[in-house]
C-alpha cells in the first residue's frame, strides 16, 4: 500500500464581527459563556446536536443541555436548545435519526437516556430514562445497526451481573468501616481512589433490557483518558467492537495500551467469546480505535516508545482481513489528534498541533506521496472534534482561539471557501469586552534552535506606557500554549488588568517536531528554563512597553515545577505563583499513581538512578529562595501530591520568604468547581497586583 500524503484544508477564519468594545473581560463575564462540545450530526445531514454548559456561579454548578443548529446555517440565532428541563450531556444519534442518546443525572446518577426527534421540526417531542444501573453509565454510543447501546460503567470484576455490583455498592455505602487494602499499585487514579472496580463496557438493547458486559476481567476496558476521543468503537454492521485495554502487569509503570476486539453478540454470559488483541506486536500505547465507513479497516493511534507517554502519536491503518497494519503518517513529524473518516472510506481528517495553532489535515489511503501544505494566516485558533456529513460534502468541527471559546465551524468539501461558524452561543457576551489578539516572537533558545513565544496586551493597550509582566508557564511538559482558550488559565483574564502576558513554548512543547519534544527528556530544568530566561531576554529588549522591573512568574503542573525551580535559580521576578508543581522530585516519585510518566522523565526510578531525581529537584535549590510566592494545590491531586505543596509552603515559612498557601480540599489537579475558580483568580491576581505594585 502507497503511503500518501497530507493536505491542510486551508481557510479563513471569520472571526465574530464585534463592536468597538468598552471594558476589559472579568471572571464573571467568562463564567457566563457556554461551555460547547463536539458536533454531532444526524444521519441525513440537516442536523447537528451538541451540549453546552451553562455555569451558575451563584449555585456553584455546572450543567449541560442539549441544543441543535442547522447543519446549512449561516447566520446567527439559528441554535436552539432542545432539552432544557434536566441536565443534559453527550446526544449520539440512533441510525434512523429518529431518536438520539444522551446522558442525564436527573433521577440519580449518571445514566443513558433516549429522546424522540422530529426531523422535520427539529424538536423532542419526550424522553425516557433507558438505563438504572447502580453503577452508573458513561461514554453511550448507538450501534449502527440500531439494535444496541453501548456505555462504561465502573463495576467490579468479580461481579458476573448488576444485581453483584448493585450489592456490593450497597454494602459498601453502609458499612461503618472506610478502610481500603491495596495489593496492587494503581490503587488511585487523578482524583479518586479505585476502590477495587474497573471500567467496562456494556451493551444494553437500545428498546430496554439487562445489560451484559462486554469486557470482563480485572482489566479497565476502556482505558482511563482526560478527554478526547472515545477509546471504543461499533464495527459498521454493529456486530462487533474495538476497544483499548492494558493487561500488563504494573499498569502503573506501563502505556502498553493494546487495542482489542470483541463479538457484541457472542456466547452467553457465562461464557462470552474471549477478545482478540489485534495490536499485540506493538509494547508502546495503541489507541482511539475508529472502523471505516466500508467495514475494511480500523483505524488508530499509536506511539512507539513503551512508556513515553510523550512519544509521537502516529495514525496507523489495521487491514481487518490481513491483519496488516500501516503507517498513515510515517513522515509527518507531528502529533496525530482526533481524527474521522470520509464516508468513502478514501481518507481520513485529523486534527495536529503546528507552532501554537490547531490546523485540521487529511491523509489518503491512496495517492501522491507526502506533502503538506500549510498556510498559517488561513488556519488561526485550535480545531478539532471532527466530523462528516454523510454526504461527504460537509466537515464539521470546533475551534477556539485565545479571544474566543469553542464554537462550532463548518468547512465546504472538498476544501473551498472560508470556514464559516455555525453557532453563534457566545458572540454576545463577548461582543461587550475587550479582546487583544495573540502576537507570536522567535528567538534563538537553547541548543541553538528556534523558538516560539507569544504575548498578550493589556486592553487599552497604549504602547508609549510601561506595563507589568506576568509569565506564564505552560504545564505538561509536552502541553503547548499558543491561539487556544482557557477557563482554568485565561490570558484575556491575566491580561485584563492592565498586564503584559508573555508564554514561551520550550523544549518539550509538541508542534515543533518529535526531536524538539524529546529534548526535554532528563533534562526538565535544563533547555526549558534557559528558554524561557532568552525568551524574556528576547522580549523586554524587543518591546518597549515592558517594565521589566515588575514581572512575575506563573505555572501549574510541570509549569508549577518550573516555577519551584525558577524559585531557586533566579531573582529576576517580583514574585512567583507556584500551582501543584513537583517540589521534591523523590517524593512526588513516591507518591504519583501514573509512575511511567516520572520514570521515563527522569530516567529511571531514585533508586536506581537517583542522581538525576536530585539533579533537577527544585527543593534542593532552597537556599536560594527569596522571591515572594504564592503556593497552591489541592488534596485530591493524585498526579502531583498535596504534598508537594506543603513541603514548599513549608520550606518557604521556615526560611522567612514571603508566603501564602491557597489550599483546596476539594479540588485535584485543576480548580474546576465555579466558586473555587472565582477565589483562585482573585488570589492570583491580588498577589501579583501586591508584588508588582500595581
Amino acid at each position: 500500500m502507497r503511503r500518501l500524503g497530507f493536505f491542510l484544508l486551508i481557510s479563513s477564519l471569520a472571526l465574530p464581527a464585534f463592536g468597538q468594545t468598552k471594558r476589559p473581560f472579568t471572571f464573571e463575564d467568562m463564567m457566563s459563556l457556554k461551555r460547547i462540545a463536539e458536533p454531532v450530526v444526524s444521519p441525513d445531514g440537516k442536523w447537528v446536536v451538541f451540549s453546552a454548559v451553562d455555569v451558575d456561579l451563584a449555585a456553584n454548578t455546572k450543567t449541560p443541555h442539549v441544543w441543535i443548529v442547522p447543519t446549512a446555517a449561516g447566520g446567527s440565532n439559528q441554535e436552539r436548545e432542545i432539552i432544557s428541563s434536566q441536565d443534559a450531556d453527550r446526544p449520539r444519534w440512533a441510525p434512523d435519526g429518529k431518536r438520539f442518546a444522551f446522558l442525564s443525572a436527573k433521577e440519580g446518577g449518571s445514566q443513558v437516556w433516549i429522546a424522540d426527534f422530529d426531523a422535520a421540526a427539529g424538536t423532542v417531542t419526550g424522553v425516557h430514562r433507558l438505563t438504572a444501573i447502580a453503577t452508573e453509565a458513561s461514554g453511550e454510543l448507538w450501534s449502527p445497526d440500531g439494535k444496541n447501546i453501548l456505555f462504561v460503567s465502573s463495576v467490579y470484576p468479580e461481579c458476573a451481573d448488576e444485581a453483584c455490583n448493585a450489592q456490593k455498592l450497597e454494602e459498601a455505602k453502609d458499612s461503618k468501616l472506610k478502610a481500603l487494602i491495596f495489593t496492587r499499585l494503581m490503587y488511585r487514579h487523578w482524583d479518586h481512589y479505585t476502590e477495587g472496580r474497573r471500567s467496562h463496557l456494556l451493551v444494553v438493547p437500545a428498546e430496554g433490557g439487562a445489560s451484559r458486559d462486554l469486557t470482563p476481567g480485572d482489566y479497565d476496558a476502556p482505558v482511563f483518558s482526560l478527554a478526547g476521543q472515545d477509546n471504543y468503537a461499533f464495527s459498521p454492521d454493529g456486530q462487533e467492537i474495538c476497544y483499548t485495554s492494558n493487561h500488563d502487569p504494573v499498569e502503573a509503570t506501563s502505556t502498553n495500551n493494546d487495542l482489542w476486539t470483541v463479538q457484541v453478540n457472542g456466547g452467553r454470559a457465562s461464557s462470552p467469546v474471549a477478545a482478540k488483541n489485534i495490536t499485540a506486536d506493538n509494547p508502546a500505547s495503541d489507541s482511539t480505535p475508529l472502523y471505516s465507513p466500508d467495514g475494511k479497516y480500523i483505524a488508530y493511534r499509536a506511539q512507539k516508545q513503551p512508556g513515553n507517554e510523550a512519544d509521537r502519536f502516529r495514525l496507523m491503518l489495521y487491514d481487518r482481513r490481513t491483519g496488516e497494519k500501516t503507517d498513515l503518517t510515517e513522515d509527518f513529524d507531528r502529533w496525530v489528534g482526533t481524527f474521522t473518516w470520509f464516508p468513502d472510506s478514501s481518507r481520513i481528517y485529523f486534527s495536529s498541533e503546528e507552532s501554537g495553532i490547531s490546523p485540521v489535515w487529511a491523509v489518503s489511503l491512496t495517492g501522491p506521496e507526502p506533502k503538506a501544505l500549510f498556510v498559517r494566516g488561513n488556519a488561526a485558533g485550535y480545531s478539532d472534534d471532527l466530523a462528516i456529513t454523510n454526504d461527504g460534502r460537509t466537515l464539521l468541527f470546533t475551534r477556539m482561539s485565545l479571544r474566543y471559546p469553542i464554537e462550532i465551524y463548518k468547512l465546504a468539501l472538498p476544501p473551498k471557501g472560508v470556514v464559516q461558524p455555525l453557532t453563534h452561543l457566545n458572540d454576545s457576551v463577548l461582543s461587550q469586552v475587550a479582546m487583544s489578539p495573540l502576537e507570536s516572537f522567535w528567538f534563538t533558545g537553547a541548543l541553538g534552535d528556534q523558538v516560539e513565544g507569544f504575548l498578550v496586551k493589556p486592553p487599552n493597550f497604549d504602547p508609549n506606557k510601561k506595563y507589568p509582566v506576568k509569565f506564564i508557564l505552560h504545564g505538561g511538559p509536552q502541553v503547548p500554549i499558543g491561539d487556544d482558550w482557557s477557563y482554568r488559565w485565561n490570558s484575556e483574564l491575566f491580561a485584563a488588568n492592565g498586564y503584559v502576558v508573555i508564554m514561551i513554548n520550550f523544549h518539550g512543547s509538541p508542534g515543533y517536531g518529535q526531536k524538539f519534544i524529546d529534548a526535554i527528556n532528563g533534562d526538565w530544568g535544563g533547555a526549558p528554563f534557559e528558554d524561557l530566561m532568552k525568551g524574556l531576554d528576547y522580549a523586554e529588549k524587543h518591546y518597549g512597553f515592558i517594565d521589566k522591573g515588575r514581572e512575575c512568574a506563573l505555572g501549574a503542573s510541570y509549569g508549577g515545577y518550573m516555577a519551584n525551580w525558577i524559585l531557586g535559580h533566579t531573582d529576576r521576578f517580583k514574585c512567583i505563583v507556584s500551582h501543584d508543581g513537583m517540589f521534591n522530585a523523590e517524593s512526588a516519585w513516591g507518591t504519583t499513581e501514573e509512575l511511567w510518566f516520572n520514570d521515563w522523565e527522569f530516567k529511571g526510578t531514585p533508586y536506581t538512578n537517583r542522581e538525576m531525581y536530585r539533579k533537577w529537584s527544585p527543593h534542593l535549590f532552597a537556599t536560594n529562595f527569596k522571591t515572594p510566592t504564592l503556593v497552591i494545590h489541592g488534596q485530591l491531586d493524585y498526579r502531583l501530591d498535596v504534598s508537594e505543596g506543603f513541603q514548599l509552603f513549608t520550606t518557604l515559612q521556615r526560611l522567612g520568604v514571603p508566603s501564602k498557601m491557597l489550599y483546596f480540599p476539594d479540588e485535584g489537579h485543576w480548580v474546576l468547581k465555579p466558586q473555587n475558580s472565582r477565589l483562585w483568580y482573585k488570589t492570583v491576581n491580588a498577589w501579583v497586583d501586591q508584588w508588582t505594585n500595581q
